[in-house]
């Protein structure tokens, strides 16, 4: 049908202005017919829409909060120049600085037009259709038909620790190849050389044989164990919901799988993901090849938390039935005490005894300022007295934990990733594995 332009809204305006100097009723009939046949005569002169070509150019991945351009091309087929406009199907949650373009085409020519979007959410975006309204030569009336445009945008979570995780890695390459040693209890198990005693070398490292023959001190030097497995299991339930400084928690926690992902499989070591609520929701397989930090991304950036309860025993058990060597397990969850007693704590014995578990959780900044704080009201009082509590179960239950001989990593989101890669690479220097 028809659509009613703005040039035609003004014509009316005109002509209500010339109905006034002419006697009623016949002015304001005539005028409301004449511009009636006009406009539909040239809605009819309109070339129809369904003739115009429209792509859509997005980019395959863009990480949360990073700037991209989506381009539409518009290519006009007929001899005449034409007005086209097009209105696409963004999600609001993409940000662009606009969904709508407007272009003139002249005559066999084709145009670009773009716009800017920052996503505010990750996930998976499947815009399908474009409106397409094309003008009349007049341009009073315009013909609009929706067309089929079926894309895909893939939004992967903002990898916010990758300068911590590129610093873990050159630290550990260094230690590795013995510029300096490591601890006394670290330096790996595999003998890698043997080298001139050098000032920071431990004294246990000293091989007395290769001294006694060269004549000067000598040391061994270690390379930490390679080809070793880290499983990440990710807690996709309801505590994970919880936002702190603007994001889901689980986007915190994918932060942080992304950020051992990167720093294990860069030392030689396979990384793999299980992320489960009430069921197993996506698995991938331990790897360290050159991809496998972006086959954890794909797995991961389009899950939301689900408001259940985490079955930690189900992903246990599919863990523990899908990958049977020694591991360090890596559960990325919220230190809630009911979630914690009720679920995780009974389902520890099936992977603690096999297995080196960390438990790694974002603690909320604001509960340690309203905890510090010195209230000035009743509201403020009660305020510093429910984060005093909430402060103390979460450290009762970090002893628990850790009572069991589970590594826990609570810490700030921005400090939530490097202390787990660093928890990470001690276990991997300690030899635990």
């Amino acid at each position: 049908m028809p659509v009613p332009t703005g040039r035609l809204a003004l014509a009316v305006a005109v002509g209500s202005v010339v109905v006034l100097g002419v006697d009623p009723p016949w002015g304001l009939v005539g005028v409301n017919t004449a511009l009636f046949v006009v406009a539909l005569v040239d809605w009819s002169l309109a070339v129809r829409p369904s003739a115009i070509a429209v792509e859509r150019e997005l980019p395959g991945v863009v990480q949360l909060g990073a700037d991209a351009e989506v381009v539409w091309r518009v290519r006009n087929p007929s001899d005449r120049r034409l007005h086209v406009r097009v209105s696409d199907e963004l999600a609001p949650s993409l940000r662009a600085t606009t969904r709508r373009v407007r272009l003139t085409l002249p005559r066999r020519a084709r145009v670009s037009a773009r716009a800017r979007f920052r996503p505010s959410r990750r996930g998976r975006f499947e815009p399908t259709e474009v409106v397409v309204r094309v003008d009349g030569p007049m341009r009073l009336a315009a013909r609009q038909q929706r067309r089929s445009l079926p894309g895909v945008l893939r939004v992967h979570p903002s990898f916010r620790s990758r300068a911590d995780a590129e610093l873990r890695i050159d630290r550990a390459r260094i230690l590795e190849v013995g510029l300096r040693s490591a601890r006394g209890r670290g330096g790996g198990t595999d003998f890698d050389q043997l080298r001139e005693y050098q000032v920071d070398d431990e004294f246990r490292r000293v091989d007395w044989s290769a001294t006694a023959r060269a004549g000067r001190p000598i040391v061994r030097t270690y390379r930490a164990e390679r080809n070793q497995t880290v499983l990440l299991l990710l807690d996709t339930g309801r505590t994970m919901a919880g936002r702190i400084e603007g994001l889901p928690r689980l986007d915190h926690a994918m932060d942080a799988v992304m950020t051992v992902t990167a720093v294990a499989t860069r030392l030689g070591d396979r990384a793999g993901l299980v992320a489960f609520d009430a069921e197993v929701r996506s698995v991938v397989g331990p790897g360290h090849a050159r991809d496998q930090l972006r086959r954890v991304t794909d797995a991961m950036y389009a899950l939301e938390p689900r408001l259940w309860e985490s079955d930690y025993r189900g992903a246990f058990v599919t863990t523990l039935a899908r990958f049977r060597r020694r591991a360090l397990l890596v559960v990325c969850s919220e230190l809630t005490e009911q979630a914690v007693s009720e679920t995780l704590l009974p389902a520890l014995p099936l992977v603690a005894r096999d297995h080196v578990v960390v438990v790694a959780a974002a603690r909320d900044p604001q509960l340690d300022a309203f905890a510090a704080s010195v209230p000035s009201d009743a509201s403020g009082a009660y305020r510093k007295a429910a984060a005093v509590a909430a402060l103390d179960a979460r450290r009762r239950l970090v002893a628990r934990l850790r009572r069991l001989g589970v590594t826990v990593v609570d810490e700030p989101p921005g400090r939530l990733a490097p202390r787990l890669a660093d928890a990470y690479l001690d276990v991997k220097a300690t030899g635990r594995l």
